[in-house]
């Protein structure tokens, strides 16, 4: 019984990942294939990724923004009085929460680095760089992913709110899969070079088709690989 279980497994893996690989291409004919390039220094992409929690990007560009014309370095900001960084970042919205972490932040990185910069992350193994991002107040999995990825090129795959809607949607994770458990299944399923132009589709795909009010599946080029449309979708019809 377990050996036949077992198979079972690696067949449904395996169908798992075929449809997964579908996903990708359908996507990358629909959106394009983005190719990957630093989207700043890392301490640069963790500060931006921090003011881009709970709000939009137009917020958080704008209070990032507003943040580097008010103060002239890192250093300056770290020890600048905290209602100084509220004030510039309050477009972004929540600042009297985030401009201590920041700040919190960087005092840490100073301490145990003697320098403001998390260049050192690109030389650790992935899951020591990801821990110690993640032992940082303020950061989970998903913004340790972004700066890992998207500053360094590490192979993580983040996982925003449009990825997770999109992710269970179609069926990759389960209804139930937590944002931690839906980035471990694409991690498992895809090649890690496929991790960048993925996760920008898939936001792309959600913000444009997968929405989520009323998801335009009637111009989806999913729908046929989609466990949503087939329950919601294609029974109610």
């Amino acid at each position: 019984m377990e050996i036949m279980e077992m198979k079972e497994d690696r067949e449904d893996l395996e169908g798992l990942r075929k449809r997964a690989l579908a996903i990708f291409e359908r996507l990358v004919t629909e959106y394009g294939r983005p190719v990957w390039r630093s989207h700043g220094d890392p301490l640069e992409v963790l500060v931006g990724a921090f003011l881009s929690q709970n709000t939009s990007d137009v917020k958080s560009s704008r209070a990032f923004q507003r943040l580097r014309e008010r103060f002239p370095s890192w250093e300056v900001v770290m020890t600048a009085p905290v209602e100084e960084i509220e004030e510039a970042i309050r477009p972004g919205g929540l600042a009297r929460s985030k401009a201590p972490r920041i700040q919190a932040a960087l005092r840490r990185i100073m301490e145990e680095r003697g320098e403001l910069s998390l260049d050192f992350l690109s030389d650790m193994p992935l899951p020591a760089a990801r821990a110690w991002l993640q032992s940082l107040h303020g950061v989970g999995a998903k913004t340790a992913a972004i700066v890992l990825l998207f500053s360094l090129g590490r192979p993580l795959f983040p996982v925003d709110t449009h990825v997770h809607r999109v992710s269970r949607r179609l069926g990759i994770a389960p209804e139930n899969a937590s944002p931690e458990q839906t980035e471990a299944r694409w991690e498992s399923l895809m090649p890690p070079d496929t991790y960048y132009p993925l996760h920008i589709d898939l936001i792309r795909h959600g913000r444009r088709v997968c929405k989520a009010r009323d998801p335009l599946c009637h111009v989806c080029v999913l729908k046929d690989l989609c466990d949503y449309y087939r329950r919601e979708v294609l029974v109610v019809s």
